[in-house]
């Protein structure tokens, strides 16, 4: 017989759902670190990051009933990243984003996760659109044909230099339009739920 210690998180959760609090606190010792550390790297406060992750296992505790989870670590990250948004806006102040957004976590299997990824695409395309033909030609060069700076100068006869920072400038606009795009999902999702 496994020992309760040694349960995969899917036995976890069905006991969660069930009402048991010693999986519960196995949850938590097995993801309160995981999920205090990323929620540090975004919002930077420690007492802020306790707090958010303390909510986190508490709604867990209180909607474990309702809850349908598949694959708890991503939800859980998930929780935290929407979380974090949360405190954004309450703050109104801009988001770290320390990781690049491809590490952003999802389920590759969810059908969230497909429609998220296409309206992710989708909003690229249209913010790419808006761009001056210059800087949409620069953009489509080095992500779409994945040429070097140096390929793109020469073959567009510009600077390197000017190349880098039209690049620099376009990640940081694109980033930041995506962060808006991120905190309306997320406080639609939250007005949905």
């Amino acid at each position: 017989m496994t020992s309760i210690n040694n349960l995969s998180d899917l036995e976890l959760v069905v006991r969660l759902k069930n009402g048991d609090e010693h999986a519960l606190r196995l949850i938590y010792k097995k993801y309160w670190k995981i999920l205090f550390n990323n929620c540090y790297r975004r919002l930077h406060d420690n007492e802020l990051s306790e707090e958010v992750v303390q909510d986190i296992f508490a709604d867990l505790w209180e909607k474990k009933a309702t809850r349908e989870i598949d694959n708890l670590e991503a939800y859980l990250l998930s929780a935290v990243k929407y979380a974090v948004f949360r405190q954004y806006k309450r703050k109104r102040f801009l988001p770290f984003f320390e990781e690049p957004l491809e590490h952003l976590v999802y389920d590759e299997n969810s059908a969230d996760t497909a429609l998220f990824l296409k309206e992710l695409q989708l909003f690229v395309e249209k913010w790419l659109e808006a761009q001056p033909e210059k800087k949409r030609e620069i953009f489509r060069r080095r992500y779409i044909e994945e040429q070097t700076t140096q390929e793109i100068s020469e073959g567009m006869s510009i600077a390197k230099k000017t190349v880098q920072n039209t690049l620099r400038i376009l990640n940081i606009a694109l980033r930041a339009n995506i962060v808006k795009l991120l905190l309306l999902m997320s406080i639609f999702a939250n007005h949905n739920k």
